[in-house]
């Protein structure tokens, strides 16, 4: 028997009689889905709040303190480690680029602490002058200069740190050889007789780390990452590495000794490139780049391109140290509009202004709370009652309600991303391109955005969503009887023979509902038996890392506006890959593209690269996103934009001058 049963049952018909923060019932009787309704309901008598004068939301606007939604911890909050967007959103409060995102423009750049930008040659923009205003600073005073970018870079492109997104700096001359330490490159390239042809003509050597060798052998390790004492043992038995036929005894020899001697002197790999990116004077960078890129000031309002607080960064480790003690609130240094105040884990982040941000007179909030609420249902209950300003998302089942009762607060807009599911190509069956093209082609996607999602969403007819002038793919469909097919001819007829197969997703109540739906797709349609593996956020993200799955709910919202943001990605070696799939025609293809200065041929050659990346088909394309949240009328200076990346320090809290005639308090 429950304890105080009358009280509790005095309460729950309260909560069942209950009115949000602008005196509308919830309708709880009639949820749309029966069998969200219990959940829903114990969330919400959790967050039951007393009838008060003043919600939190009443409150915050008053004092400039925006409260957003933010679906989970993050990962960490150093912008050369993380890859998600639910950092990017706390990342873009504390730190600052070069340019800035215009608040309501998609594809136009501001100032940022570049107050001036251009190409060397505007015919061919493979070369940029960043002019760095003089009142840039850290948030504890320390000028902010060129410099501060120079060690950014390096420390992105350092291979032990081991940054998911460090391929994000391959436009910069020398950047891409330095990150994959393709030491023999760098130094055969030194010799006066080298060429590409000659380079070229020794393209079978392991340089790199061979994955099919034996795991003890030295091609597995690769010639190029071979130790000092690996390399004397290769000097006395040269049979020790696999060599391929045609490679000559003297080559072989002159390639280890050069090598050997590296190894040997202690030197750093940085001590032989070129890097493109220079500063002549301390607000001065300059960036030579690998090929024509006429949009890459738009790049540089990537996260990553940000710059980070050297002083700061090696009081607390190595230049390559990952996850170290810079990062925590006593200790983040930063250059944004705001700074980290306040984490209490799985309670809040907290940033406040920046006294010592140069556009400090612009930022019109005195702070952000992001609060981690993984739960949608949780979340939307919060926003009723007047505890938030902005959801992260918004529950399928909740679309509806809020579009009866939350009409001018609901949003659906355009987005630019896709949901895929990653297949492990190095897992049985996914190894076989016919049993990753069956899965794709059983999944109904028009069924599960109309009765799982209900957002808008639109069928991904390929990875690249439509916008501009790029011609949107059309390989993906439902055609489950060539599914069958594709299955039988790999030897699973009727799914028959399969092994157990794992889905990955994250542990939110809508990724449930997908991955339930797309279980019930692949056994009806394939008769395979999936099992669904749920994970909070950093255990997700780390067994993607691992490849620790077979399939893996997964998704990529673009960095820049170009389709090359959908593409480089899965390039080999690049950490946002995690699939173990890489084809050197894909990657020719992007390299062409790179190399191509007129927009419509570029595009063409971007799409047969994705064309030929959908052909295999490492990952199973879904659907295109919109974004679907909720958005309080105080907030001022929020715009739609498609890659949703709002710049702080342009929004602004306006509270009604009556909030009783505009209906924001409890009765």
């Amino acid at each position: 028997m429950i304890k105080g049963k009358p009280k509790f049952l005095l309460w729950f018909l309260q909560l069942l009689l209950a009115k949000d923060s602008r005196g509308r019932p919830y309708n709880f009787l009639v949820f749309p889905n029966p069998n969200m309704k219990v959940p829903f309901l114990l969330a919400s008598a959790l967050l039951m709040i007393s009838c008060s004068e003043r919600t939190a939301v009443e409150q915050a606007t008053e004092e400039g303190i925006l409260i957003i939604g933010n679906t989970s911890e993050p990962k960490g909050l150093d912008p050369h480690i993380v890859s998600g967007v639910l950092e990017s959103n706390i990342i873009r409060a504390l730190f600052e680029g070069l340019v800035e995102g215009h608040p309501s423009k998609d594809g136009v750049a501001l100032p940022g602490v570049a107050q001036k930008w251009y190409p060397v040659d505007e015919k061919r923009p493979d070369e940029w002058v960043f002019e760095l205003r003089q009142d840039a600073h850290w948030s504890d005073g320390t000028p902010l200069t060129a410099e501060d970018f120079l060690f950014s870079f390096r420390r992105l492109l350092n291979p032990d740190l081991a940054s998911d997104y460090s391929f994000m700096l391959y436009y910069i001359r020398d950047a891409e050889p330095y990150h994959k330490s393709q030491r023999t490159f760098l130094l055969s390239r030194k010799d006066d007789n080298f060429s590409e042809a000659w380079w070229a003509s020794l393209g079978e050597i392991d340089f790199g780390p061979n994955e099919e060798a034996d795991e003890d052998s030295f091609n597995f390790k690769g010639l190029d990452f071979l130790a000092a004492e690996e390399l004397e043992e290769l000097v006395d038995k040269p049979n020790l590495f696999a060599w391929p036929e045609g490679i000559s005894t003297e080559v072989r020899a002159k390639l280890v000794e050069k090598n050997l001697e590296f190894a040997k002197s202690g030197e750093d790999l940085w001590e032989l490139i070129k890097f493109g990116a220079t500063a002549p004077d301390p607000h001065t960078l300059r960036i030579k780049l690998n090929s024509p890129l006429p949009f890459l000031p738009e790049i540089t309002k990537h996260y990553t391109w940000y710059p980070v607080p050297r002083h700061a960064v090696l009081k607390h480790g190595k230049i390559g140290d990952r996850f170290t003690d810079w990062t925590k609130p006593k200790n983040l240094v930063c250059n944004g509009p705001f700074v980290l105040k306040s984490w209490r884990f799985n309670d809040h982040i907290e940033v406040v202004r920046n006294p010592h941000y140069w556009d400090k007179a612009q930022v019109g909030l005195n702070g952000i709370r992001y609060l981690p609420i993984s739960n949608l249902y949780t979340e939307a209950r919060m926003y009723y009652d007047g505890q938030m300003h902005v959801t992260y998302s918004l529950a399928p089942e909740l679309i509806e309600h809020s579009r009866q009762n939350y009409s001018e607060d609901l949003r659906n807009e355009l987005y630019l991303g896709t949901y895929f599911i990653r297949t492990n190509v190095t897992h049985e069956p996914f190894t076989d391109a016919r049993v990753r093209m069956a899965f794709s082609l059983a999944l109904d996607q028009k069924s599960l955005i109309d009765n799982v999602l209900k957002g808008g969403q639109k069928p991904a007819g390929g990875l690249v969503p439509p916008f501009g002038d790029y011609p949107a793919a059309k390989q993906v469909r439902f055609d489950p009887e060539q599914a069958r097919k594709l299955l039988a001819e790999a030897g699973f007829p009727n799914g028959e023979g399969l092994p157990d197969i794992e889905f990955l997703t994250t542990d939110k109540e809508t990724s449930k509902a997908v991955a339930e739906a797309l279980q019930s797709m692949w056994k009806e349609h394939l008769g395979a038996t999936i099992k669904i593996k749920q994970l909070e956020w950093t255990s997700y993200i780390t067994s993607m890392f691992d490849k620790d799955y077979d399939l893996a709910a997964g998704g990529w919202i673009g960095d820049y506006l170009d389709p090359l943001t959908f593409l480089d990605m899965w390039m080999k070696g690049t950490g946002n890959n995690r699939t173990g799939w890489h084809n050197e025609e894909f990657e020719r293809l992007l390299a062409q593209a790179a190399e191509t200065g007129k927009p419509r041929e570029r595009y063409n050659i971007l799409s047969q690269a994705e064309s030929l990346f959908l052909k295999e088909r490492p990952i199973l394309p879904v659907y295109w996103y919109t974004r679907n949240y909720l958005l309080r009328p105080e907030v001022k200076g929020w715009h739609p934009l498609v890659l949703d990346n709002h710049p702080y320090k342009f929004i602004r809290l306006e509270a009604p001058a009556n909030l009783k005639n505009k209906g924001l308090t409890n009765d």
